[in-house]
């Protein structure tokens, strides 16, 4: 009873592969594979069986046995966040706030400040988070913070502009 608790809690990584079997079916889908393991170690490994969750289905386990092939699939690799970055390097602050062009100060709000909630350091302060993701969080935040500090001077006088009020004080003029 212990032991089935134990191996259920191995988190597993899906691998995608064709699978070819001997009754000359081929499936696509992914292999699991626990995490820190290879495609050979787990073909290789003990145990009669392999979990497989093809791309549309559930997941089953196949017996090693019935296997005649196994291709990893290439599959194109995300970019890293650092060249995430690097790429966002022409500044566009509508782009950054995700609003339209000539969009207004309240619209800008609103997506500062909804990004802003989702970059802030604070919020992911508690997770143990790889150097990367966390370098990314901060630069994203800094990058959200400086689009609205761009948009926001031009769009407050813009919008204090156009309901200008009468002065109060009238110097009275000398005769």
């Amino acid at each position: 009873m212990f032991e089935r608790n134990k191996i259920d809690s191995i988190e597993h990584s899906g691998m995608a592969v064709e699978i070819s079997t001997d009754t000359g079916e081929t499936i696509g889908g992914q292999l699991l594979v626990g995490m820190g393991r290879s495609l050979g170690q787990v073909l290789n490994g003990e145990g009669g069986f392999i979990e497989f969750e093809p791309w549309e289905g559930e997941r089953v386990h196949i017996a090693k046995a019935s296997l005649r092939a196994v291709k990893p699939v290439k599959t194109t690799r995300p970019e890293s966040l650092k060249g995430r970055l690097a790429a966002m390097d022409g500044f566009d602050p509508y782009t950054i706030l995700g609003v339209r062009k000539g969009a207004g100060l309240e619209e800008v709000k609103r997506a500062w400040h909804r990004l802003s909630m989702a970059y802030h350091p604070d919020r992911y302060a508690a997770a143990e988070l790889p150097v990367e993701v966390t370098e990314y969080l901060s630069a994203m935040a800094r990058r959200v913070n400086a689009a609205y500090a761009a948009l926001e001077p031009a769009l407050a006088s813009k919008k204090s502009s156009g309901h200008q009020a009468a002065p109060l004080y009238r110097p009275q003029t000398r005769a």
